[in-house]
């Protein structure tokens, strides 16, 4: 196996290897709340409208960015911006110069591997459709200071 991820920066890697180390894990995909005054984000259990709960992909992968305006799309230029992704992206590991986890689907040849290693939010996130923004403070699940 190629462990290009080791191998190439990340500026040099092409869309398919930089799209290819997406883990399909879905936290990047859960609603935050960002409290400017404390600086906080409030991190949710609340998924976009768009995230397919069972396979934690999104169903409008391609029109993402103009179906939802702030949805997160990670880049070689701005991956260092997005402090709050897990540690466990594999966007953050590789900027960092680190190996992938082992249930990562580049490690494993199962595009699954994620879901059953218990890395997504396959069992525990509810879709946006389900509850209204005001009421997205009652699954805040993780609360993070900001750098100012």
């Amino acid at each position: 196996m190629d462990k290009f991820w080791l191998n190439t920066a990340i500026e040099d890697m092409s869309d398919q290897q930089w799209e290819s180390l997406c883990d399909g894990c879905g936290k990047c995909c859960l609603q935050k709340i960002i409290d400017d005054e404390a600086p906080l984000m409030y991190h949710t259990s609340v998924a976009c409208k768009y995230l397919d709960l069972k396979t934690c992909r999104c169903q409008v992968y391609e029109q993402r960015q103009e179906k939802v305006s702030d949805c997160t799309k990670v880049s070689a230029a701005n991956v260092a911006d997005f402090h709050w992704l897990p540690e466990t992206c594999a966007y953050r590991l590789v900027a960092a110069g680190q190996d992938l986890p082992a249930w990562h689907p580049l490690q494993s040849g199962d595009a699954k591997s994620p879901i059953k290693a218990g890395m997504t939010v396959k069992k525990w996130a509810i879709s946006e459709r389900k509850v209204s923004p005001d009421r997205w403070g009652e699954y805040i699940i993780e609360i993070q200071q900001l750098d100012e």
